[in-house]
């Protein structure tokens, strides 16, 4: 089906962007990618905190940020308490340790609609590129550069490749879901 290569690449890349912006969206478990917004005021430059430190995971609730100069250390915690992860960090003097309390099932359905609002954002926007293959098939038929069949082929593929993508965002959804539904 890589007949509009273009086309896929682009969806592709929605798919991509889609995927990750659900990474940022904690699941009751420690997740590093959570921290992937959440950026510091490094000597004048905004920073990610990935940059300045190792992050690990010694326990599934529980995040350590060991930065490799301690004297960022107030500043990646009020990044954190500024970001909207819900979670307060705990500076000891060496380490930043963030732990992740088990979800009340009031915040597993406020995480679930906001699973549910990404993923039709990424749905409208395949669907736009759906539309600007379909106009530009349109405008190279006015150009004589198209048949009609040839058009109605190439709209029928198009449509074939977006619920192609539709369904692969609909089945990365639903694993989100059940993730974060997962007590």
């Amino acid at each position: 089906m890589a007949k509009y290569p273009e086309i896929e690449s682009k969806m592709e890349k929605r798919i991509d962007a889609y995927a990750s912006e659900l990474k940022t969206i904690r699941a009751g478990r420690a997740n590093a990618q959570v921290l992937d917004k959440v950026a510091i005021d490094y000597y004048g430059t905004m920073t990610p905190i990935q940059q300045v430190g190792s992050i690990s995971s010694p326990e599934p609730r529980l995040l350590v940020i060991q930065p490799w100069d301690v004297t960022v250390l107030k500043e990646i915690e009020k990044a954190i308490n500024a970001s909207d992860l819900g979670i307060s960090p705990q500076n000891d003097g060496k380490v930043i340790r963030l732990n992740f309390p088990p979800l009340t099932e009031e915040r597993r359905k406020e995480l679930v609609k906001t699973v549910k609002k990404y993923t039709e954002e990424a749905k409208i926007q395949i669907r736009n590129i759906r539309r600007d293959a379909l106009e530009e098939f349109k405008k190279q038929k006015k150009d004589g550069e198209m048949t009609e069949d040839d058009v109605k082929g190439a709209e029928k593929d198009v449509q074939n490749i977006t619920d192609k993508y539709v369904k692969e965002i609909d089945s990365i959804c639903a694993a989100k879901e059940k993730e974060i539904l997962e007590v």
